[in-house]
């Protein structure tokens, strides 16, 4: 298997150079991968908190318990979650030239993304959240901490190992769908992997870009987990 792997890299190593790509062309799309992923991340961050402490305040047994808000934002945030990156990339599309006024490219390729992972990030904090002892809030509660200090100075700092690691899983399932948009323009490795790649039928361009994928999932993977396990 090793062998394999390595006869695999040195074949695409020496393909890459030989192909009409460019070493430019390729940082150029690490980049828009990397600006894809960061503002995306951002966006969808501030949507997933607001989102979640919502989720979390406003269920039957929470802080501020409030059925209609709960029973009404709970099913919008199932029912953007449930739909296919791709089906929402050409579904946002009206939407996105309205924001950015363009429907090709990096920055129209965040509001999808934006859209995408939001919802998705918002459930896993909601989750990292309720993990907390109920026991604390109690104690907060007992205290006569209000609603927000009990949010902000005792569920989130308690939740913070599980919160690092559900974003790390948001943020690696982020860079699989900017691979996805590649597939409408939207730059970055996954449109270099189908424009090089896959229509030019040069197989170690996807290679390549399958290497560069992996490695960055790894990197992120490793990076939260040794965030997660500081104190």
């Amino acid at each position: 298997m090793r062998d394999l792997i390595v006869q695999w890299l040195t074949e695409a190593t020496s393909s890459f150079w030989k192909s009409s790509l460019s070493i430019d062309q390729f940082i150029t799309a690490l980049q828009e991968t990397f600006h894809m992923v960061f503002f995306a991340m951002l966006f969808g961050c501030i949507w997933g908190f607001i989102q979640a402490i919502i989720l979390l305040v406003s269920r039957p047994n929470g802080i501020l318990p409030n059925r209609a808000i709960y029973h009404i934002l709970n099913p919008i945030v199932n029912a953007l979650r449930s739909l296919p990156f791709i089906i929402l990339l050409i579904a946002v599309i009206p939407l996105t030239k309205l924001l950015v006024g363009t429907s090709i490219g990096t920055w129209a390729a965040i509001v999808p993304l934006t859209i995408y992972i939001g919802p998705y990030m918002g459930r896993l904090i909601e989750t990292s959240l309720l993990e907390v002892n109920e026991g604390i809030v109690e104690s907060a509660q007992a205290m006569g901490a209000t609603p927000l200090q009990i949010i902000f100075k005792f569920i989130l700092p308690e939740a913070r190992s599980s919160l690092i690691l559900n974003l790390t899983t948001a943020t690696i399932s982020l860079i699989g769908a900017t691979a996805m948009a590649g597939a409408v323009g939207a730059g970055g490795i996954g449109d270099l992997a189908i424009s090089y790649g896959y229509q030019r039928f040069d197989t170690s361009v996807v290679i390549l870009t399958v290497i560069v994928l992996l490695l960055l999932v790894q990197i992120v993977q490793t990076m939260g987990d040794w965030l997660a396990k500081l104190r």
